[in-house]
């Protein structure tokens, strides 16, 4: 009986005055899977555990989240030769995290990551992989011969005792403007440090960190954030993958060249972020980072939304300023390193030791129904090349497009973006789209050259299972380097539980 009568009544609000019948999702809010996974591969967290009274409790009420992962990579070259080839690589692993119940205001996250990687060794040397290089850890492979790569990617404590104010320190993700998890591979990209999240300020976030060292996506341990492995690092095999060894590290920074310079080669990384909302549509935001006695940078940003009749058009602009505190002397003005200790090379830059640089971007954004078009320009000045190689892109949001670094010196890029059925929940039942074309516009004496790149991603979760999301995205880049161009292929299966 008490069964009829609740279907009696829900049938009831079923239907209105007007005879109308309203949705049933706005009547009974669908519940969300415990963990979500953007487009941007950041992890939405739905389901969070809440406060105890109990030291136990904190273990008792807490929350694991599961996650099963399958990632392939395929790079062809249009052209081979004796130092690059065609390849494939494969990583299957996942992650298992577990956040803890809230207890007088502490908390604590663990997470265990783990990737085994696929690939044929003797066809496809780990030296010459491109994106797939993540799948495994290549300094232990070539030291230990292990295709197992086993991690703790979070281990951290948070204190939520400040009003409107969270302090984290441990291994932890950090999402900023200059440091990011980058999750694209296998494992995220994490720290070791202090982050500070506060509101206390109106329509503002402000995030702080003190971040004294970092574990790139394929690297079992921890590591410098601004040094570059060499003989003098470790005595193993392939030094140069022992320290950050990140595609867009300054390679000039090497170990013995900071030691030679007397700077501590574990110098910390520096960073805040700021964000405001006070001005109605107008959204601004400002970042810097330091690392002491080499380099700093800062950056200011605003986007002003303007609604129109069934379409908002935000225009933006973004503004960053690199600053040399003696890192140029040491490993000079080109992040390849290729100037470092050559006295008198100038490389086609105007000064061959200093990393005293800037950039400008400005972009369009339209959004119609469930489409987003960007149109975005950036220009680094003819100075010298940006380092951020903490896995964030000073181009992001403008012209970066899927591996592309340009903000190398004096590059202009223009970008044309089309993005259908974005959200930002983590569930794409209807199939999420991104195109966009990228022209750079290089400075060849300085060893770039002019491209086009061309790229198309999707993500789908399966009918009727949220928890499972499939990816495919590939590049194309067609430059006018001989033997640079380029097929770069990516397909991922992700089950979250």
């Amino acid at each position: 009986m008490k069964k009829i009568i609740v279907l009696s009544v829900l049938a009831c609000t079923l239907v209105m005055a007007d005879g109308n019948v309203v949705p049933m999702e706005q009547i009974v809010k669908p519940v969300l899977p415990k963990h979500t996974l953007k487009s941007n591969y950041q992890v939405v967290y739905n389901q969070l555990p809440g406060k105890v009274d109990s030291f136990l409790g904190m273990f008792r009420d807490g929350m694991f989240y599961g996650r099963l992962r399958s990632n392939t990579f395929y790079f062809k070259w249009e052209a081979e030769k004796a130092t690059q080839n065609s390849h494939i690589s494969s990583g299957l692993g996942g992650s298992l995290i577990f956040k803890s119940a809230n207890y007088a205001n502490f908390d604590f996250t663990l997470g265990e990551y783990y990737s085994r990687g696929f690939f044929d060794s003797g066809q496809d040397p780990v030296e010459r992989f491109k994106a797939g290089k993540d799948v495994i850890s290549r300094f232990d492979y070539t030291n230990t011969g292990s295709k197992n790569l086993a991690v703790l990617g979070q281990a951290y404590v948070r204190y939520t005792g400040i009003d409107k104010t969270t302090i984290k320190i441990g291994r932890q993700i950090v999402e900023s403007f200059y440091a990011k998890s980058n999750d694209t591979k296998m494992i995220p990209n994490t720290f070791d440090g202090v982050v500070i999240d506060t509101k206390v300020f109106s329509n503002t976030k402000i995030r702080l960190g003190y971040l004294y060292e970092q574990k790139l996506r394929d690297h079992s341990t921890a590591h410098s954030v601004l040094a570059a492995g060499d003989a003098n690092s470790t005595t193993s095999n392939n030094p140069q993958w022992s320290e950050n060894d990140d595609t867009a590290m300054h390679k000039g920074l090497t170990y013995s060249r900071l030691k030679a310079a007397g700077v501590d080669t574990n110098a910390p990384l520096i960073l805040g972020d700021i964000q405001n909302k006070s001005i109605a549509n107008l959204k601004l935001n400002a970042s810097f980072y330091t690392v002491p006695n080499l380099l700093s940078s800062v950056m200011a940003e605003a986007n002003y939304k303007i609604q129109m009749n069934g379409f908002s058009i935000t225009p933006g602009a973004r503004y960053l300023k690199q600053f040399d505190n003696g890192a140029g002397t040491i490993g000079g003005a080109a992040y390849s390193g290729n100037l470092a200790g050559q006295t008198g090379t100038s490389g086609g830059y105007k000064d061959a030791s200093s990393l005293d640089s800037q950039m400008i971007a400005a972009r369009v954004i339209t959004k119609i129904n469930n489409y987003k078009i960007n149109l975005g320009y950036s220009y680094i000045f003819d100075e010298a090349d940006l380092i951020t190689p903490w896995r964030a892109f000073p181009t992001s949001g403008y012209t970066r497009s899927m591996a592309r670094y340009n903000w190398t010196a004096n590059t202009k890029s223009y970008r044309l973006e089309v993005v259908r059925n974005g959200n930002s929940k983590g569930i794409y039942k209807n199939l999420y789209t991104q195109m966009s074309v990228l022209y750079t516009d290089a400075d060849e004496t300085k060893g770039y050259y002019d491209e086009m790149y061309y790229y198309a991603g999707f993500v789908k979760n399966f009918p009727s299972l949220d928890n499972m999301q499939a990816r495919f995205r590939i590049g194309y880049q067609d430059t006018d380097k001989v033997d640079a161009s380029g097929l770069d292929t990516r397909f991922e299966i992700n089950y979250q539980f």
